[in-house]
């Protein structure tokens, strides 16, 4: 009778985690083939219907929009969108991981934005041989929209590698480093904490290797996981504020200059502004970062992803 029962349950385990595979299949199946006006569509109107029962989810959609009416003066035709688009960012990520993993990653847009950000790096190296190139891709959109656009940035470039310094959690979808191994990712908050001492150290050994490497020096105070209080005074729209200094640590001892740039998607179609370079070692550097980020979020409130938090940039950086 025990050996019948522990038979039964084994046969359960196995039944249930084959079916968590086959739903997991048909779910990525589904999001590789979903455009991605299809997704901003789903977005909405699963937003809509769930708001109407999650109080959570509701005043944290309402938060972004009075937010961008305070910041930037969003205008009331944004508002179903701006409240959102962390569902939407979310939809986004997973549909272009599962494209990724079923080989149906053939974004022209994403391609073109790649296209144009190299351009842009290979009009500085013209200029200045030699000199290394810190790529700042905002938080605007998607994450691994932003990865994809990198790696687009490397194969323009021929390079065998770039890499990304993020903060942001691994694996959420899959393995990461699997599925763009030629963009490793340096983590700000690795478990490991002699690897994540030696951050820097890594970093200098990527730019001497690449001659470029992407960084998000665009991350707020309040996302910052080791140092919260590593930041430097500037001003946005008129009111002091603070941007993370690491940037300009890594950079300015080695006179790298900083290119930023941001995704925007409008029905379906991506496409990317690109700031000019920021030479990190020159005193006005922070102020510089802080007007692309500034007009960054009012240019694409809707799609910034730290839309909402009550500080933002502004915030006292002592008790």
């Amino acid at each position: 009778m025990q050996t019948s029962l522990s038979v039964l349950l084994r046969l359960n385990r196995q039944l249930r985690y084959r079916f968590a595979c086959a739903r997991h299949a048909m779910r990525r199946a589904v999001f590789a083939r979903l455009s991605f006006a299809g997704v901003e569509r789903v977005a909405l109107l699963r937003w809509l219907i769930g708001s109407l029962f999650d109080a959570r989810s509701r005043a944290s959609g309402i938060a972004r929009y009075e937010a961008g009416r305070t910041d930037v003066g969003l205008a009331r035709q944004h508002a179903l969108r701006t409240m959102s688009a962390d569902l939407r960012q979310r939809l986004l990520d997973e549909c272009l991981y599962a494209g990724r993993a079923l080989h149906r990653d053939t974004w022209p847009d994403l391609r073109a934005a790649g296209a144009h950000v190299a351009q842009r790096i290979r009009e500085i190296k013209a200029r200045e041989p030699g000199r290394a190139v810190l790529l700042s891709p905002f938080h605007h959109v998607s994450q691994y929209a932003n990865i994809y656009v990198i790696d687009e940035v490397r194969k323009a470039l021929g390079l065998a590698s770039i890499a990304v310094v993020s903060g942001v959690p691994r694996d959420v979808y899959g393995e990461d480093a699997a599925m763009i191994p030629s963009v490793p990712v340096l983590y700000t908050y690795d478990s490991d904490s002699e690897q994540r001492n030696r951050l820097g150290l890594r970093v200098a050994r990527a730019l001497r290797r690449d001659g470029v490497l992407a960084i998000f020096a665009d991350a707020a105070p309040f996302s910052l996981a080791k140092y919260p209080m590593e930041t430097v005074g500037v001003t946005m729209s008129g009111r002091a504020a603070r941007v993370h200094n690491g940037v300009f640590r890594l950079g300015a001892p080695i006179d790298a200059c900083l290119l930023p740039f941001y995704l925007t998607l409008s029905n379906g179609r991506f496409d990317v502004q690109v700031g000019e370079p920021v030479d990190l070692a020159a005193s006005d550097a922070p102020q510089r970062l802080a007007d692309a980020i500034d007009a960054a979020r009012r240019h694409n409130y809707p799609d910034w992803l730290f839309a909402g938090h009550p500080c933002g940039y502004h915030f006292a950086p002592t008790r």
